[in-house]
């Protein structure tokens, strides 16, 4: 049985053990982002602390079912609820990211759930187009409601692709004379230059809203490109990780990280993810996009209609 256990879940104790550890140092140090614009950062209290793993295993349970690195609920919790400064929030969500993408790429890899070819032109553009939009969220962190407004416009996207396909899902007919659905697990076709055109666009938005792409990924990569089902989740999560890491190393150098936070939000990522992925067919896949669907369109509301001044609910 602990063989078993081991072989199944070795990599993500060990993760877990690892991040624990480093986030036990961090609470006791006191390590706060450097940045002046982070003097608003609330205190990492024991309530802070439940708070922080249960957005996280929110977060992952939402990852697992729907293969995203579960920035798209952290980022607008951190902003809105938690009182986290705008910069601030999007540097620490794009770091904890980092963890949840190396665990949930890590098994999709064991699983060969993913296209090495995609993975490696959508990567290696996405980490250039990840420097650019660092570059850019420099001059946009002291900005935050104009950085506010870009992530409420990026929201939309998701937003309304989940609601359209959550809906379609519950008024398609049960024969259907359309083409069938490429393989869960093929190749992803493409060629080298669109790969890189669509990373490096993923990657910019990324560098600048603090998401780990998962919400372009898994849609751009099944209705831009024609990829199967498995091979989305096993690629999007696989090319996640170089932009996370490339992206959360500059927003940790930059000082826009709180590491407590976001050592937090990872633990309790990589656990929702674990779950998510045991249950995910205990749940109809209609209604959990059409579910979070509402869900972002509300957020992307949100930050959009702030940059008016005007408050919603």
């Amino acid at each position: 049985m602990k063989d078993s256990f081991m072989k199944k879940y070795g990599f993500v104790t060990i993760l877990l053990i690892i991040i624990i550890t480093a986030a036990i140092i961090s609470l006791a140090f006191n390590l706060t982002p450097s940045k002046a614009g982070a003097a608003g950062v609330p205190a990492i209290t024991g309530q802070y602390i439940i708070i922080l793993l249960l957005v996280g295993l929110c977060a992952g349970l939402l990852g697992g079912w729907i293969g995203t690195g579960g920035c798209s609920v952290m980022l607008p919790i951190l902003d809105l609820w938690l009182g986290f400064p705008t910069a601030i929030a999007v540097g620490t969500t794009l770091f904890a990211v980092i963890f949840t993408a190396v665990s949930g790429g890590y098994g999709h890899f064991k699983r060969h759930n993913l296209d090495k070819r995609a993975t490696l032109w959508i990567g290696g553009a996405g980490i250039v187009g990840v420097v650019i939009g660092s570059c850019l969220f420099t001059f946009l962190s002291s900005k935050s409601k104009l950085l506010g407004l870009i992530i409420g416009i990026v929201f939309l996207w998701p937003s309304i692709r989940m609601i359209y396909e959550g809906i379609k899902g519950y008024t398609k007919k049960a024969v259907s004379n359309k083409p069938a659905t490429p393989p869960a697990t093929a190749p992803i076709p493409g060629k080298p230059a669109g790969f890189s055109v669509f990373g490096s666009l993923v990657g910019i938005f990324t560098g600048i809203v603090g998401l780990g792409g998962g919400y372009a990924l898994v849609p751009g990569l099944i209705y831009i490109f024609g990829a199967g089902v498995y091979v989305t989740m096993g690629t999007s999560l696989a090319i996640m990780v170089p932009m996370a890491i490339v992206g959360g190393t500059i927003k940790l150098a930059q000082g826009y990280v709180y590491l407590s936070a976001a050592l937090l939000l990872a633990t309790g990522t990589i656990l929702g993810a674990q779950i998510g992925a045991a249950t995910i067919k205990k749940f109809k896949p209609n209604t959990l996009k059409l579910i979070f669907g509402i869900y972002f369109l509300y957020v992307a509301a949100k930050f959009i209609t702030i940059f008016f001044g005007i408050q919603i609910f």
